[in-house]
């Protein structure tokens, strides 16, 4: 290395420094070319470059391989240590700096950023040492090292250690890091929070779909799509200051910004944002996935003394609520060990006598009556108290106790069905809940019918109420078992109908014989028409399908009253009654206690029943069968006895015996359709002449054909149908008139709005005309008109600028900035101040005016007229 100036020797007196001191030249000139050589070469191996500094100076000396390696000429060089170019100014004094404070003879090193010859940034390795002379100067030796690459290699693999492979977010490890940071950046500032805020807080999300049923039923593809689907969901969800990590294979956190305010309250608020982006269905693959997350929230330094203990809290805090809650840390660690108390005491409760079932009666709008009653599980511990389902049935179905809890609650429904009718009693049919678990039993629907049979019990004394969601993950497989559960006699009700991701298109395909309205749809069926409406739409296309509709959670006789004129067929809610013991039903059926008269289903219209058959027995029958429907039933032994009834009094619905002395079933049915029209026209007989019927249903006089002898069950059923056909022809019916009457009241309103129109139109003539008057006016002044908008272009000119000077380039469109310099001088004055100018050899009046304008159109007037001539030449942009 050649430096630019004599170096200072140790001993200046004896050392040679220079070819000519030394006694033997040529020696000295081949030692010194071969050492250059050699440290040349050491240079390239090592990939460094060297150089001196020469104090108090600070001269930088570079070796042409250090030159070279900053993309500088392979000439040695010399630079001032505080200006050296290939040092970023924003390094300089950290550079220096070093070099200014470094003992003689102890080594330093450090790492900052270069200049490349091309422009590029580089980082390297500084390393250095100095050392003193016996002259008392100081002289200094360093070298870079290029470690761009090395540094660039960390950092990817940093990147690749703190980030998650499949969603590509910062892992558990990164988040610990932040969250270090953090705190240590809280202790630091001792002050201690404002009330009732959060210094620091931690949400955790759980979503136990991406592992515990997608990743088992659809492998691990599924789940990293799921996973990245919920973290892309949760990022859009996430501000600048936001962290969001990665923490598990089903869990997520995001660690909010901390430099803003947080409470409990906002909170609360951002992980409903959270909960809402992940709870929305998720489509993989050929599959839609309805994720549901539970979220915990920790904050520091109250839920957690470190980082560590942070994560776990808000995490365990996630894992212990319930799915779709929120849960805090601190209120999160009674509730977790109580969960544990009852997921270890349920096994014993069985045995121990400690279950029992409540019933609440499930009321017919029809008759009043007790159609049902549904089972609902209670559990009372000596230890734990009254323990809620909500609380239990989750926490059986994690610890596969959720045959054992069913099983129990099958066989009590069971012998409560045996008792009430070996009490002589009406006995109602008893619905068992069922939830998503069930219906992923292996051989459920077996499991089911074999301990019914053991009981000596009927499935037909039994309901089976499954809910939406249980429908969701796996449709078919859902609607197979209980397509099984049907087929072996049990009713099936769909409950939590109207809420959750099932669709009204999809029940047909359903093995479902009641749609249960979910209570969310009930209490605002009187304030909210949009909710009103949804219970309508459900009704009506439930019943389209041939499905009864219980409404739950009927509390007032509003609601009641609403849900009777909508057509709904069974309610059920504390208005009647709640859930109670067994004993209460029993006295309510020994009462034959029923809704009001004036809350059932055609109240003071009431539904007309005509029974025609020639046999008293029959008629004895069925009007015994159909006595407690709450149908008006008229009887006739004849088909011309019938007809007499027919003119007489208002009928429904008809049904009628095929072969009678003096006229067919046919031949009436015929006659009563010219007669009354509007009836619902049935055939009850043994006997059938086939090609009579098919004429008689193509006709239009038939609408069903039932035989003799006949199942109870469907014989009401059908019947109900019937007047449901008949009430729902009714009310459109009554929707057509009401059709036709806004129809016409449309037909006012679009003749008075063509009135409108026309005078609007009239108005629009004259004021165009006002204008046009305007526009001659001005045109007329000797004045021109400039309008200049908010971005300085010309939007307006009225007059012509060229009649007045060629000089004033005013175009529509065009620039304000072309304008002659006097006329943009205006521009910039207040209103108001009148500006004598000349442009060219002509003298003007300016003035300028600002309008307002809501959407920045039209901002400044600029107002030009013609001046008399001035007594001297006037210098541009002068005042008067």
């Amino acid at each position: 290395m050649q430096p630019c100036s004599n170096r200072p020797s140790a001993d200046a007196a004896t050392e040679p420094t220079t070819v000519r001191d030394h006694p033997d030249p040529e020696r000295f000139a081949r030692q010194k070319a071969d050492n250059t050589r050699k440290l040349t070469w050491l240079e390239s191996l090592g990939g460094v470059g060297l150089f001196e500094v020469a104090f108090p100076a600070g001269t930088l000396t570079a070796s042409p391989a250090l030159s070279a390696m900053l993309g500088g000429s392979p000439d040695p060089c010399c630079f001032p240590l505080d200006t050296c170019p290939w040092i970023p100014a924003s390094d300089q004094a950290y550079v220096t700096a070093f070099w200014r404070m470094a003992t003689p003879g102890q080594p330093f090193e450090f790492r900052h950023r270069a200049v490349h010859g091309d422009g590029r940034t580089l980082i390297v390795r500084h390393r250095g040492i100095l050392e003193r002379f016996d002259s008392g100067d100081l002289h200094g030796v360093g070298l870079l090292q290029d470690i761009t690459l090395h540094v660039e290699a960390e950092r990817r693999i940093k990147e690749l250690t703190d980030r998650d492979e499949v969603t590509g977010l910062p892992n558990r490890a990164s988040l610990r890091e932040e969250v270090d940071l953090e705190t240590a950046a809280l202790r630091s500032r001792g002050a201690a929070p404002a009330s009732g805020t959060i210094p620091l807080a931690l949400i955790a999300i759980q979503v136990p779909t991406i592992a515990a049923d997608l990743g088992i039923a659809a492998g691990s593809g599924a789940s990293n799509s799921l996973a990245m689907t919920i973290a892309s969901r949760l990022g859009e969800q996430c501000g600048p200051g936001d962290l969001l990590a990665r923490i598990g294979e089903a869990g997520f956190a995001v660690l909010p910004d901390p430099g803003q305010r947080q409470t409990p309250e906002t909170l609360v608020a951002r992980a409903r944002q959270l909960r809402a982006a992940v709870n929305r269905p998720a489509r993989i693959g050929a599959s839609e996935r309805f994720p549901q997350c539970a979220i915990g929230i920790a904050g520091f330094p109250g839920d957690a003394d470190d980082p560590a203990n942070l994560i776990d809290r808000a995490e365990s805090t996630a894992s212990g609520a319930a799915p779709g809650t929120i849960a805090f840390a601190g209120e999160a660690d009674p509730d977790v060990i109580r969960s544990l108390r009852i997921e270890s005491a349920l096994p014993g409760a069985i045995t121990a006598g400690e279950l029992s079932l409540a019933y609440q009666p499930v009321m017919n709008l029809t008759n009043g009556e007790i159609a049902s009653v549904e089972a609902l599980l209670r559990w009372r511990s000596p230890a734990l108290g009254e323990v809620p389902p909500a609380e239990f049935i989750p926490l059986s179905e994690r610890s596969d106790m959720i045959l054992a809890v069913s099983g129990w609650v099958l066989r009590e429904a069971c012998r409560q069905a045996l008792a009430w009718r070996a009490a002589g009693l009406h006995a109602p049919r008893i619905t068992v809940n069922l939830s998503r678990g069930h219906l992923q039993q292996p051989n459920f629907s077996a499991w089911v019918q074999r301990i019914v049979l053991d009981c000596h019990c009927d499935p037909s004394w039994l309901g089976l109420e499954v809910p939406e969601t249980a429908l969701l993950d796996d449709a078919q497989q859902a609607a197979a078992v209980l397509r099984d559960l049907k087929a072996i006699g049990f009713e099936i009700a769909l409950d939590d109908f109207g809420t959750g991701h099932a669709s009204l298109s999809r029940l047909h395909r359903l093995p479902v014989d009641v749609v249960k309205v979910d209570r969310s749809l009930i209490p605002d069926v009187l304030l909210s028409p949009e909710t009103a409406s949804v219970t309508r739409a459900i009704i009506a296309m439930s019943h389209s399908l041939q499905l009864r509709v219980l409404a739950e959670g009927v509390e007032t006789e509003d609601q009641l009253q609403t849900l009777s004129t909508n057509g709904c067929d069974l309610v059920q809610g504390h208005y009647f009654s709640k859930a109670v013991e067994a004993d209460e039903i029993t006295a309510m059926l020994r009462e034959d206690r029923r809704l009001p008269a004036q809350f059932l289903r055609g109240a003071g219209t009431q539904r007309t029943l005509l029974l025609v058959d020639d046999e008293e027995n029959i008629l004895s029958s069925l009007r015994r069968l159909l006595r407690r429907e709450g149908y008006r039933i008229l009887l006739a032994h004849s088909a011309a006895e019938g007809l007499k009834l027919l003119a007489e009094t208002h009928v429904d619905v008809i049904l009628s015996d095929q072969r009678m002395p003096g006229m067919t079933g046919v031949e009436f049915l015929r006659r009563a359709k010219e007669l009354v029209p509007d009836t619902v026209r049935m055939v009850l007989s043994g006997f059938t002449d086939l090609q009579s019927i098919i004429d008689a249903v193509n006709e239009g006089a038939i609408y069903q054909f039932l035989t003799k002898p006949w199942d109870d069950e469907k014989l009401r059923n059908r019947i109900a149908d019937a007047f449901r056909k008949k009430e729902l022809a009714d009310e459109n019916r009554r929707l057509a008139r009401e059709v036709e009457a806004a129809k016409a009241d449309l037909e006012q309103m679009n003749a008075r709005l063509q009135e409108a129109v026309s005078r609007h139109s009239d108005h629009a003539r004259v004021l165009a005309r006002a204008a046009n008057g305007v526009r001659r006016i001005l045109d007329s002044l000797p004045a021109v008109i400039i309008g200049v908008d908010a971005e300085g272009l010309i939007v307006f000119v009225q007059g012509d600028p060229a009649r007045f000077d060629p000089a004033i380039p005013a175009v529509i469109g065009g620039s304000a900035a072309m304008l002659p310099g006097p006329l943009t001088e205006v521009l910039r004055k207040p209103d108001s101040t009148a500006t004598r100018l000349e442009i060219g050899s002509r003298r003007y009046l300016a003035f300028r005016r600002t309008l307002a304008a809501a959407d920045n159109a039209l901002e400044n007037l600029l107002i030009l007229f013609p001046s008399e001539p001035f007594a001297a030449p006037l210098a541009a942009g002068a005042d008067s």
